[in-house]
């Protein structure tokens, strides 16, 4: 079994999570927020793993706190899918297009928390989802997970666009930087350790 599950309950947000990057998509997404549910369909759907999200928060009030906590929760669920593999392939690298839009995702699952967000969005909104937010969703996967994480548009007239190309690259860069490998010393790093 490689499955992960992870909860997390506050007073402002409740999130349930389970994932398998090594199981075939499965994919049940319910956050409340439309516009992430097909953001992390898309990504658990185009990287082909399992990804199952059950999750309310104090929407009324702002998505601000369920979109970070959602990349809080998904992050910490990588990090023990990590201790719990063991030595993975790392790095990864995807770019994808949609229609105008070119977004590209690089991971390095090294133990060394680090965001690089270069995304520009022509819209402020998609519908009625605030763009700014998703750049909380990444530091809090960035963070927990104990990545580099390096989110870059590189054009894009269309914000949906750009932030789905985006969450499919993210799915395939996370399909491969977990990737388990079979190396006799186990290390991913020339000093020994991450």
């Amino acid at each position: 079994m490689s499955g992960i599950s992870k909860e997390r309950r506050t007073k402002e947000t409740q999130i349930s999570i389970e994932i398998d990057l090594l199981k075939e998509a499965e994919v049940q997404i319910a956050t409340g927020l439309p516009f992430m549910d097909h953001m992390l369909h898309a990504m658990a759907f185009h990287g082909d793993f399992s990804l199952k999200i059950k999750a309310a928060g104090d929407i009324d009030v702002d998505p601000h706190h369920l979109v970070e906590d959602l990349g809080i929760v998904l992050g910490s669920a990588l990090n023990d899918y990590f201790k719990k593999i063991g030595a993975v392939s790392r790095y990864a690298q995807s770019i994808i297009p949609m229609d105008d839009a070119l977004s590209e995702i690089i991971i390095d699952v090294c133990n060394r928390p680090f965001l690089i967000y270069q995304v520009y969005f022509p819209q402020d909104r998609s519908g009625n989802f605030d763009m700014w937010l998703l750049k909380e969703f990444f530091q809090g996967l960035a963070n927990e997970a104990k990545i580099n994480l390096h989110c870059r548009s590189h054009y894009g007239e269309n914000a949906h666009h750009i932030a789905e190309a985006m969450f499919k690259a993210l799915g395939k860069s996370l399909k491969e930087s977990y990737k388990p490998i079979k190396k006799e010393s186990g290390q991913m790093s020339t000093k020994g350790v991450l």
